[in-house]
C-alpha cells in the first residue's frame, strides 16, 4: 500500500480509469459481436446496420487512448470487409 498522498490518488485515479476502461471495451465487445452474429447468419441488412455503431464505438475508444489508434483501424477495417465479403457472397 501506498504511504505517500501523492501515491494514495494516483491508486484511486488508476482504479477509476480501469474501471471505465473496462466498460468502454466491454461495450466495443458487444457490439463487434453483435456485427460478427450477423454475418455468421448471413444478414446482410443486420450486418451493415450494426456495423456503424461498432465503428462509432471503436473510433471513439482509440480517442479516448483505450485502444490504440492502430488496433482501432485494423479492427474496423476487418469488420468492414466481412460486411462487404457479406454483400458480394449474397449476389
Amino acid at each position: 500500500m501506498p504511504h505517500h498522498k501523492d501515491a494514495i490518488k494516483r491508486m484511486r485515479q488508476n482504479a477509476e480509469k480501469r474501471t471505465r476502461n473496462r466498460h468502454y471495451r466491454s461495450t466495443m465487445r458487444t457490439r463487434i459481436k453483435k456485427v460478427r452474429q450477423a454475418i455468421d447468419a448471413g444478414d446482410h441488412a443486420a450486418a451493415s446496420g450494426a456495423l456503424p455503431e461498432a465503428v462509432s464505438v471503436i473510433q471513439a475508444l482509440a480517442q479516448k487512448k483505450v485502444i490504440h489508434p492502430r488496433q482501432a483501424n485494423r479492427r474496423v477495417a476487418r469488420l468492414t470487409k466481412a460486411v462487404n465479403g457479406l454483400r458480394t457472397a449474397s449476389e
